[in-house]
């Protein structure tokens, strides 16, 4: 069986246009710091609170713990596409609006190497940064207030390669090595001067993740997964720039500025999966280490960040020549996420419901999959913003047998 080249094009033209199509949402919580650090995951553990590090899945790709590459399908070769779509209502002092956006997510391929190998890569984002910020200021000399416009756009993607090692029947360790990589670009505009300042930013630094499971039978029909990671502190070097434009972006003064850094803390996850194969249950926590890593801002700093998440998942199955085939699947879940960022004395927090659904097409090869999440993050007291979002998400992942030797009579 192969995979039609149509398909494989389809999905690479899909991901391609979203990408060219992204907007982006104006958020105040993307202007600190590498901006919003993505926590969800966007293969078929969205709609399990994005769970999942505890679990060992045959049929698709699980970067959230790259021991669960080892439990892959043998001769099977994998090619998954996520887009999400995002509608946020922000509600504030004197604010209420709406935005909407359409993004890429997800790139991601994976396959069985040899009976103990398995291997996954992929791209997705890690950072977004995208706000605008209105501000009064007052020009020395003029005694009249002007309007001041700060803008950001950019943020961090993620390549990938990740390694998934069975030690014994029940243990696996796995590896994932990321590359962290994007701008950070910063622009300044004081009054209806047309003269931009331009702070541009870049960066590029390798990060690594490590990540063990343990998988047993617990009575007759149930089997019990257990999993923990420890994604290792990094130190980004952030490469800057500064250009002073005018309105027909003609360059008037540029200069390299002294490199500046930001450390990512180290974070430990761990999780836990039940399932009979039918019914599965699934919980996560994860911990980012922020405490004493960065020097208090004007009116924010960093603290320990926190994230709870559980889901169930209902998976018919399908039997086809004595053989059991997994059909369509049923999720809910639920998370909250306690952000490190704390801005005015007040901590910022992530709650939301998800749903799932996943099926597969009549061939089997391509599989069909929908996430649909509701939150609130953040709140309106305090001069902030809070944000009430609905999240969708679309996955599809094609799936062939490679690495048959064919035999002649």
């Amino acid at each position: 069986m192969r995979i039609k080249k149509q398909h494989i094009l389809w999905v690479l033209m899909l991901g391609a246009n979203v990408a060219k199509a992204q907007h982006g949402l104006n958020s105040i919580y993307s202007a600190f710091g590498i901006g919003d650090l993505e926590t969800r995951d966007y293969s078929r553990n969205y709609g399990l609170g994005s769970s999942g590090i505890g679990r060992r899945p045959v049929g698709y790709l699980n970067e959230l713990n790259p021991a669960s590459y080892s439990g892959l399908a043998p001769q099977n070769f994998m090619m998954d596409v996520s887009i999400g779509a995002t509608n946020v209502g922000y509600t504030g002092n004197n604010l209420s609006q709406n935005a909407t956006d359409v993004n890429f997510k997800r790139l991601a391929i994976g396959f069985k190497a040899s009976k103990f190998w398995g291997i996954g890569a992929g791209i997705t984002p890690f950072s977004s940064m995208n706000f605008k910020l209105l501000n009064k200021q007052y020009i020395t000399g003029t005694g009249a207030p002007v309007t001041g416009t700060m803008e950001g756009t950019g943020g961090l993607n993620r390549a990938y390669i990740s390694n998934g090692f069975q030690l014994s029947k029940n243990f696996s360790v796995g590896v994932s090595t990321g590359f962290l990589f994007g701008p950070l670009n910063v622009s300044q505009t004081v009054g209806s001067d047309s003269v931009v300042t331009q702070n541009n930013a870049y960066t590029f630094k390798p990060n690594f993740t490590a990540g063990g499971q343990y998988t047993g039978k617990i009575g007759k029909n149930w089997v019990l997964g257990l999993g923990a990671t420890y994604r290792f502190q990094t130190t980004m070097k952030l490469q800057e720039k500064v250009n002073i434009v005018n309105q027909a972006e003609t360059v008037l003064f540029t200069e390299e500025q002294t490199p500046q850094y930001f450390k990512l803390p180290a974070e430990m996850g761990g999780g836990i999966s039940l399932s009979n194969g039918t019914v599965t249950w699934v919980a996560d926590y994860r911990q980012q280490q922020w405490n004493g890593l960065q020097d208090k801002g004007t009116g924010y700093y960093y603290q320990d960040g926190h994230r709870y998440s559980t889901g169930i998942e209902y998976a018919l199955q399908k039997k086809y020549y004595n053989r059991t085939y997994e059909g369509m699947t049923f999720q809910a879940g639920f998370s909250y996420t306690q952000s490190p960022l704390v801005i005015n004395g007040t901590a910022i927090s992530d709650k939301s419901g998800s749903i799932g659904f996943s099926a597969p097409s009549k061939n089997g090869q391509l599989r069909y999959y929908i996430g649909l999440e509701a939150g609130q993050r953040g709140t309106s007291a305090n001069g902030l913003i809070k944000e009430n979002y609905i999240k969708a998400v679309f996955n599809f992942s094609l799936r062939d047998i490679w690495f048959i030797k064919r035999t002649y009579n």
